[in-house]
């Protein structure tokens, strides 16, 4: 059976054990009295975030939670953004049909971003609002994961907006450092 919460409970325990100690990462999963389990989910999400910015300062947080991303339908989404690529050699080529703008991706002044007009992390589903971004940074993990290895390249990744946190919309900046641009004409890079 599918179990976000676990999932999210072992990739958030392993984050922060990277970043601090074993026991550093069983309180900020567990909490000191190790009561995750009488919370709910969405009483778990918010503790589980404030004990973690408790301890941590924000670049720190933000590394911790990008690196918490489950990968969840990262190989459909990564045969998407390979399939808007063939043929594309641009960021407007590549966010111009509408495939790609159904998926929410669009490019604005030459620059990629990402937009959905839901909140796509089912751990959030019964959680009404955040107090801070700190939980919607493991998407940007996502993402960034994402089109790493669609564009074979290094990819910055900024939060912009987030449904959970008031906005109308999760929106991403997507920065693609010296992408892989193939060109179906010529199959080679460019």
């Amino acid at each position: 059976m599918f179990d976000i919460r676990k999932i999210q409970e072992k990739a958030i325990y392993e984050a922060v054990k990277a970043e601090s100690d074993a026991d550093v990462a069983s309180d900020v999963v567990y909490g000191c009295e190790q009561t995750d389990y009488t919370e709910t989910n969405p009483d778990w999400v918010k503790a589980a975030m404030r004990r973690l910015e408790d301890k941590f300062p924000f670049e720190t947080i933000k590394k911790i939670r990008m690196n918490c991303q489950c990968g969840y339908g990262m190989d459909e989404k990564l045969a998407l953004v390979k399939e808007l690529m063939v043929g594309a050699t641009s960021i407007e080529e590549l966010t111009n049909s509408e495939k790609a703008k159904a998926a929410g991706l669009f490019c604005k002044d030459g620059e990629l971003f990402l937009q959905f007009g839901f909140c796509p992390c089912p751990m959030l589903a019964e959680v009404d609002k955040l107090e801070t971004a700190t939980w919607c940074q493991c998407t940007t993990g996502y993402s960034k994961v994402l089109f790493e290895k669609a564009f074979n390249c290094a990819v910055d990744v900024e939060l912009l907006k987030s449904i959970k946190m008031g906005d109308p919309v999760c929106l991403m900046k997507i920065t693609l450092h010296n992408p892989a641009w193939k060109a179906a004409n010529y199959g080679k890079i460019i």
